[in-house]
């Protein structure tokens, strides 16, 4: 796709380390080229809010869905893979929220389906103020950092338990019931926090984090030029059969094994969990 499309750009910009706990990173993505880009953009089960500049753009789901992109958007948490629409001359930035800091930004704030402008969380019209502010910006890294800055006084703490959760390492036991039995709560207001505060429950995260990590294993043996041995990464990742594997890819970017590879060109990355 990138040699059909040499004019299509696409990065990837690191946070400062002071913002490392509140996004993972930003994802930039311009058209400079005549014609309309469609791309896939892989689920990250994070909440991104998604800035557009020059014509608007388009999003459309598995279900076949079409959202239209004026100024700012947010979605989220990402669950499945979605296409994205970039019109000639446009170009999107991606802010990916990390773990709870969407909730630590905005509360209980609901997202729909189809996306919410920011302003109608917050009753405020500053985020088409900060859209104007950052369409100046001719650099996907000025933007960026007009970002952060604007975010920096919305940032609230970070709750104990949540912390306790994002802290938490060890592979062999249940993080709820760790840290229910840590914290003398029930496991049930400990999954309630999790679910409310990262807007998906701890045992979604685990799945997904095992899709994850078989994506990883194929995005390295694909760079190195390996074959891909099937069999290894279901033992590698913790599947039980094949069947269990292309399940988890049909859920999540709606693509066989087998037909990922084959339009991985076609397929981005904004977030990692």
């Amino acid at each position: 796709m990138q040699e059909l499309h040499p004019e299509y750009r696409q990065l990837k910009i690191p946070v400062p380390k002071e913002f490392e706990s509140i996004f993972s990173y930003f994802y930039y993505a311009e058209n400079s080229s005549p014609d309309p880009v469609t791309k896939t953009l892989l689920p990250s089960y994070q909440t991104i809010m998604l800035f557009c500049f020059g014509e608007n753009a388009f999003m459309t789901t598995q279900e076949k869905n079409t959202i239209e992109v004026n100024q700012c958007i947010v979605l989220g948490p990402v669950r499945q893979a979605f296409d994205y629409t970039l019109p000639a001359g446009t170009s999107i930035l991606v802010a990916n929220f990390k773990d709870d800091a969407f909730y630590r930004f905005f509360g209980k704030a609901i997202v729909t389906a189809n996306g919410t402008h920011p302003n109608e969380i917050l009753h405020d019209n500053c985020f088409t103020e900060l859209w104007h502010q950052i369409s100046v910006f001719p650099s996907p890294e000025e933007k960026t950092n007009h970002v952060l800055e604007f975010c920096r006084p919305y940032l609230q703490n970070q709750d104990e338990i949540i912390r306790l959760l994002n802290q938490f390492e060890d592979p062999g036991l249940n993080p709820i019931k760790a840290i229910a039995s840590q914290t003398n709560q029930s496991e049930r207001t400990i999954q309630l926090k999790h679910k409310t505060q990262f807007g998906y429950s701890s045992k979604e995260l685990i799945r997904y984090n095992r899709f994850l990590k078989a994506i990883t294993i194929i995005e390295k043996e694909l760079i190195h030029q390996k074959k891909i041995e099937w069999f290894s990464i279901i033992d590698e990742c913790g599947y039980y059969d094949q069947s269990q594997l292309i399940r988890d890819f049909k859920h999540f970017i709606n693509l066989s094994p087998s037909r990922y590879l084959k339009f991985q060109d076609d397929i981005c990355r904004s977030g990692s969990a």
